[in-house]
C-alpha cells in the first residue's frame, strides 16, 4: 500500500509539472473556462479594434506588459494611478514611464467589457498578459498560450519603476545585468528586444546617439535627423524599426545588423560584443526568433505572479479595491 501510494503521489507530481510548469504554480490556460468563458473573445476582439484604429497601439500594449512584468512581477501594478488623498504613488509618474506609457483606456475598456461579462472575476494582471500575445499576433508576429490565474497587486512601486527597466542609453553588460536579475538569460534579453520591431521612440532618447555615435550608418542618422533637430523637438517620434515600422517581425535585428539600431541599447546588442551572432541568427532565421520570442514571453509572464488568496481582483484597474 505505501508503494502504490507513493506511486500515486509521483504521477500526481508529474501531472502538475506537465499542466502547470510546477507543483507550486497555480496558472492554467483553463483558468476562466467556466467562470469566464468569454474572456479570451473579448480580450482578442477589443485589441484588434484597439490596433485598427491606432496601429502604434499594438506596441504599446506590448510595452505595458514589460514596464508590468519587470516592476515586482506581473501583478498590474503600472496600471495604479497617484492617489493624494491616500498619500499613494504608482509607478506611472517613474522616469522610464512618464509621459511615455500610454494605452491605459484600452485597458480601461476591455475591463469594463469584462466586468459586464463576469463580474470580480478576471485580473487586471492576465488582461496586460493576454493583450501583449494579441497584439504581437494581430501585427504579423508568434502567439504563444498564456498561463491563466494572475491576481492584482495592491500596491506599486516607484522607486522599483526607476531602477529596475531598462534605459534605452544602457551598454550591453548594463542590459544583461538587467534581465538576469529577472531570471532572463542573454538569449532571452536579445529575443525580448526584438519587440522594438514595433512601435515608435522620442527624440530626446536618441538625439546622441544620431548625432555623436559613430557605430551608426550615416545614411541613417542623417535620414532620422531630419525629424528630430539637435535641440528642440524633444517628442517628435521615429519608428524603431525603420524596415517595417509596424509589422512584427525580424526587421529590427536586420537593422542592428546594418547599423541602422534607433537607441543606443538596441545597437548595443550588435556592437562587436557577445550578442553579435545572436542578433546575427535572428536576422537570417524568422522562425527561430518567433519561436525565441514566444518561448521567452511566457517566462516573462510568469515573474512573481500573484496567485490563490494573494492579491485581488480588481473592479478598476486604475485603484486598489
Amino acid at each position: 500500500m505505501a508503494f502504490r501510494s507513493h506511486y500515486f503521489n509521483l504521477c500526481c507530481f508529474f501531472a502538475m509539472i506537465i499542466l502547470f510548469g510546477s507543483c507550486s504554480a497555480q496558472l492554467s490556460s483553463y483558468y476562466y473556462a467556466k467562470t469566464c468563458p468569454k474572456a479570451l473573445y473579448i480580450i482578442k476582439t477589443a485589441v484588434l479594434g484597439a490596433v485598427a484604429k491606432e496601429s502604434r497601439m499594438g506596441a504599446s500594449l506590448l510595452r505595458l506588459h514589460f514596464h508590468d512584468c519587470f516592476v515586482n512581477g506581473c501583478d498590474a501594478s503600472v496600471l495604479l494611478d497617484d492617489d493624494d488623498a491616500s498619500n499613494f504613488t504608482g509607478e506611472k509618474s517613474a522616469a522610464p514611464n512618464a509621459n511615455s506609457l500610454r494605452g491605459f483606456e484600452v485597458i480601461d475598456s476591455i475591463k469594463s467589457k469584462l466586468e459586464a461579462a463576469c463580474p470580480g472575476v478576471v485580473s487586471c494582471a492576465d488582461i496586460l498578459a493576454v493583450a501583449a500575445r494579441d497584439t504581437v499576433s494581430t501585427l504579423g508576429g508568434p502567439t504563444w498560450t498564456v498561463e491563466l490565474g494572475r491576481r492584482d497587486s495592491t500596491t506599486a512601486s516607484f522607486s522599483n519603476a526607476n531602477t529596475d527597466l531598462a534605459s534605452p542609453l544602457m551598454n550591453l553588460d548594463e542590459l544583461i545585468s538587467v534581465f538576469s536579475k529577472k531570471g532572463l538569460t542573454e538569449k532571452e534579453m536579445v529575443a525580448l528586444s526584438g519587440s522594438h520591431t514595433t512601435g515608435k521612440a522620442r527624440c530626446l532618447l536618441f538625439r546622441n546617439r544620431i548625432y555623436n555615435e559613430t557605430n551608426i550608418d550615416s545614411e541613417f542618422a542623417k535620414s532620422i535627423q531630419s525629424n528630430c533637430p539637435s535641440s528642440g523637438g524633444g517628442d517628435n517620434l521615429s519608428p524603431l524599426d525603420d524596415g517595417s515600422p509596424v509589422i512584427f517581425d525580424n526587421s529590427y535585428f536586420k537593422n542592428l545588423v546594418n547599423n541602422k539600431g534607433l537607441l543606443h541599447s538596441d545597437q548595443a546588442l550588435f556592437n562587436g560584443g557577445s550578442m553579435d551572432s545572436q542578433v546575427a541568427t535572428y536576422s537570417e532565421n524568422p522562425i527561430t526568433f518567433y519561436v525565441d520570442f514566444a518561448n521567452a514571453m511566457v517566462k516573462m509572464g510568469n515573474l512573481s505572479v500573484l496567485t490563490g488568496t494573494d492579491g485581488e481582483i480588481r473592479t478598476n484597474c486604475r485603484k486598489v479595491n
